[in-house]
């Protein structure tokens, strides 16, 4: 029996394994077009990695997979500048010229916005399109939502979907006249090129898919920060509350670096972390929810706090007042291990008696003013917790009818669901 043949068998061996693993699982995605584009794309401006690879997973859905177990401390990708999207590749677009003159000077984050659906209406004349045609057709950040979807989030996460909605709107009508200017550079009316649809597309790619990156403020620009940078393949790598990564522009490789300080085993999903978010921010800013996120917390909006206080306080204005002024009616929580030390604080000042109300300010430090106080407080808390499942449990009946009602809208309940 020659080496060859052995050889062979064992490689045969391997390959079968592999192919027993995706057919279970997951569809590697390598093979595809798009994807061949891309890496062909990358490499032309310096990148070229044999480790991961891109797989449409069972569970998370579109991510990337290692070749090779990864040990901490190693390198999960590099990625050169030359393969970035920031502000400076917008200035020395075509529509650099246009920006300098503008003024008042646009917004970094409209610029990039501009950009993003300039290259988008281009599509095969741009030189971004191998990262342009991998790039979500939509998105499921609230902005996305359907009106009849965010009337089921929690009332905290609404108020904050609605805040977030209409900061794209006011952002894309503030940004309407620079559009207006850009008319000789497009064959179409400009009006529906930079339409809203487009503008959202563009603000919620951005808003998800971008790397923190800072960059020295430029006149042309207003004084927003500037710290924003799209990365091409970089940006398929999921999110994982469980893995510490480090990830950094380095200023000596000029390459966008991110390492693993977790291990990850052979033929295993390479995650990242965002940070320590919890699930109401993560679905915001990104649009998803992580599963067995222990970083999750339940939000406690003031009316919720407030309905259970008894009517007959004198003193419940003065109440609210202070815990307005110390900015504790914000950012309520439950936790994994009950009320967080903001709820816990702010329910024991609602509950001070009139007799115990001179010692508010040792409330706001800390101290224990009376174990009635102590325990109406907890009661308190137990009352709230209970009156939020309740509600928890209303609006799931009312997803799983909708989802029966309304086909279309299944994809967008299931996440409001989760």
């Amino acid at each position: 029996m020659n080496m060859k043949k052995r050889r062979g068998r064992t490689f045969r061996k391997r390959r079968r394994n592999h192919s027993r693993y995706f057919s279970q699982c997951d569809v590697n995605l390598s093979h595809k077009c798009e994807y061949i584009c891309l890496k062909k794309w990358l490499k032309e401006r310096g990148y070229e990695d044999n480790i991961l690879r891109p797989v449409q997973f069972s569970e998370r859905g579109r991510g990337l997979m290692t070749t090779k177990a990864l040990q901490a401390g190693q390198s999960i990708i590099a990625l050169p500048e030359k393969c970035l999207l920031t502000t400076d590749t917008v200035l020395n677009s075509y529509l650099g010229e246009y920006i300098i003159k503008w003024r008042p000077p646009i917004s970094p984050l409209t610029a990039l916005c501009t950009f993003l659906i300039a290259e988008k209406w281009s599509h095969k004349n741009s030189p971004w399109q191998p990262y342009l045609d991998l790039l979500p057709e939509t998105y499921t950040c609230p902005v996305y939502l359907e009106q009849d979807t965010v009337n089921l989030l929690p009332e905290p996460l609404r108020r904050r979907a609605h805040e977030q909605r209409s900061l794209v709107q006011k952002l894309y009508n503030s940004s309407k006249s620079f559009f207006f200017s850009l008319q000789p550079l497009f064959s179409e009316d400009v009006e529906s090129v930079f339409n809203y649809s487009a503008f959202q597309w563009a603000w919620c790619t951005i808003n998800t898919r971008t790397v923190y990156m800072k960059h020295s403020q430029k006149e042309c620009f207003s004084r927003e920060p500037d710290n924003y940078a799209l990365a091409p393949y970089l940006d398929l790598l999921n999110h994982s509350p469980a893995v510490q990564v480090k990830a950094s522009f380095n200023e000596k490789t000029r390459c966008y670096e991110i390492k693993t300080l977790s291990c990850c085993a052979k033929y295993k999903e390479v995650f990242i972390n965002y940070g320590p978010h919890d699930d109401q921010c993560l679905l915001l800013e990104y649009g998803f929810v992580a599963t067995s996120n222990p970083h999750n917390t339940v939000h406690v909006d003031t009316d919720t706090l407030l309905k259970y206080l008894v009517p007959e306080d004198k003193q419940k204005c003065v109440k609210v007042s202070i815990l307005q002024e110390h900015r504790l009616l914000d950012n309520l929580t439950f936790g994994w291990d009950g009320p967080s030390w903001r709820l816990l604080t702010a329910l024991k000042l609602l509950c001070l008696e009139a007799h115990q109300f001179t010692s508010w300010k040792k409330v706001l430090l800390g101290d224990t003013i009376s174990e009635r106080n102590e325990k109406i407080s907890l009661e308190l808390a137990t009352k709230i917790c209970m009156s939020l499942t309740e509600e928890t449990q209303e609006a799931l009946q009312k997803i799983s009818l909708l989802k029966r009602d309304y086909v279309h809208l299944v994809n967008q309940l299931t996440l409001v669901e989760a």
